[in-house]
């Protein structure tokens, strides 16, 4: 299976990402400091203040991302809630980033973007809930029923799947 390289393969880009962008927004954090220059007006002090500070905070985001991604890898589980969410949310970001690093910075940034994009969406759509009959899972995540579904003696033709309701919207 692909899965579990894959899920290493993203926690690995996303630990080295994190760390990536803490030190260079620190770098950039430091130079602005001694530089002393203003930029329309504000305060150098603040400038570099605010660099270090975005810095960590989303080297802290891609850490925490990556580390979803490991606990996918080694549970070989689907990610559920929040860490689902936060997969979804840093594919998003890396979209946003790679259109920017388009006209920013070139196109061999923006193809590593796209990569890392490509990399978490494929992590998504491989630990998707939903299963063929081959893997027998079933979209609540249980077993997939096969067979007589409704138990009265009348057999599903082999090969076809029994067919089921949806789950009521309702609570």
């Amino acid at each position: 299976m692909v899965r579990r390289p894959v899920a290493w393969v993203v926690a690995v880009v996303l630990f080295v990402e994190a760390l990536g962008i803490a030190l260079l927004n620190w770098f950039l954090g430091v130079i602005v400091d001694r530089q002393d220059m203003s930029l329309a007006g504000l305060d150098p002090n603040a400038m570099s203040v605010s660099s270090k500070a975005g810095g960590v905070v989303f080297g802290l985001y891609f850490g925490l991302c990556g580390l979803v991604a490991l606990l996918v890898g080694v549970r070989d589980r689907s990610p559920a809630g929040l860490g689902r969410i936060l997969l979804i949310s840093v594919a998003v970001v890396h979209g946003l980033l790679g259109a920017f690093a388009w006209g920013l910075v070139g196109w061999s940034a923006f193809l590593f973007m796209m990569g890392v994009l490509g990399l978490v969406v494929l992590l998504l759509m491989t630990y998707d809930r939903r299963e063929g009959p081959a893997g027998a899972v079933g979209a609540d995540g249980g077993p997939k029923e096969t067979g007589d579904p409704a138990g009265d003696g009348d057999s599903v033709s082999p090969g076809s799947a029994p067919v089921t309701p949806p789950a009521p919207s309702t609570p």
